[in-house]
């Protein structure tokens, strides 16, 4: 079952979003940074209590993604991509960014908090971070 909304065009966004913020780290890396995007949509909370469409998270300004600010987001949806933004969609989620609202690339060490929430871990090249309970329990279904 769907945990937020999206009809195919949505789906193919969310896939091009994947592919331009991760592909460089693999299909996992995909996984987790479309984990991080999913739950914008579903979680109303902090940055993303007007978030409620796969759309409004892709372009949210400020705090939207680099690929959407930069160009490179509008590479073509290709049918892998899309097959995993649908899993995320129908609720699959992966640590370490099952709750997550947060990635980025540092230069270096992941930083201990990003915007004022924690570090909950590090794929690669990205880091994680999740709110608390209390900052926002609707991302921890």
């Amino acid at each position: 079952m769907a945990v937020v909304q999206a009809n195919e065009e949505d789906m193919k966004m969310l896939a091009r979003l994947m592919r331009a913020e991760a592909e460089g780290e693999g299909v996992q890396g995909m996984l987790l940074a479309g984990n991080v995007m999913v739950n914008r949509v579903f979680a109303s909370c902090i940055d993303f209590t007007d978030i409620r469409t796969i759309p409004q998270m892709a372009f949210q300004s400020p705090g939207g993604f680099e690929a959407v600010q930069k160009g490179y987001f509008y590479q073509r949806a290709r049918d892998k991509e899309i097959r995993l933004a649908r899993r995320l969609v129908n609720g699959e989620r992966f640590s370490p960014a099952q709750e997550s609202l947060w990635f980025f690339r540092p230069a270096g060490e992941c930083p201990a908090q990003w915007f004022g929430q924690p570090n909950v871990g590090r794929f690669k090249a990205h880091c994680f971070f999740s709110p608390t309970y209390a900052d926002c329990p609707d991302v921890y279904r």
